[in-house]
Parts: C-alpha cells; structure tokens; sequence
C-alpha cells in the first residue's frame, strides 16, 4: 500500500496475498460499484439481512481499490474467502 488508511476518510487496509491494499470508499469508487451491482441502499439492506454474495462483497472491494497495482478481482474474492466472510 503506498499510503496508510486514514480512518477519518472511511478508509482501510485489506489484505492480499500478504500485501495491505487500500480500501478508499470514494464517490467514485461507490458509483462504479452501483454501475457493477446495483442500489447501495439495497446493498445494506442485503448485508443487515446477512444475505451478501460474495459477489458483491468482492465487487465493493475491489472497485474501492486504488486502479495502479489493483489486484485481480478473482485475486481479492479469494482472500474474502480465505478470512471467512462467507
């Protein structure tokens, strides 16, 4: 990660394959996510219901990933699975 998180921005590290990338949940960010998977309204609703896919998790992480070095999106599904969020 070339910067560290500043969790007064709402950002965080995340893990992948031993190297923290940064989770930025920028404007831009959230409306590719929108763009990939639909309504974040209805995305927090599925995720307080418990019934988020590990789609949409991996599609909110991966579009709040900074583009240079981004890892792949099969790359960070499988440390989502690997930490047990499923």
């Amino acid at each position: 990660m070339n910067r560290t998180a500043n969790p007064l921005r709402g950002e965080t590290a995340f893990e992948v394959n031993g190297t923290a990338v940064l989770i930025r949940p920028s404007f831009e960010a959230l409306v590719a996510v929108e763009e990939e998977i639909g309504s974040l309204f209805s995305l927090v609703e599925r995720a307080s219901a418990g019934a988020l896919t590990i789609v949409e998790i991996t599609a909110l992480l991966w579009n709040c990933m900074p583009e240079d070095g981004r890892p792949g999106k099969d790359t960070v599904g499988e440390s989502i699975l690997s930490i047990g969020l499923v």
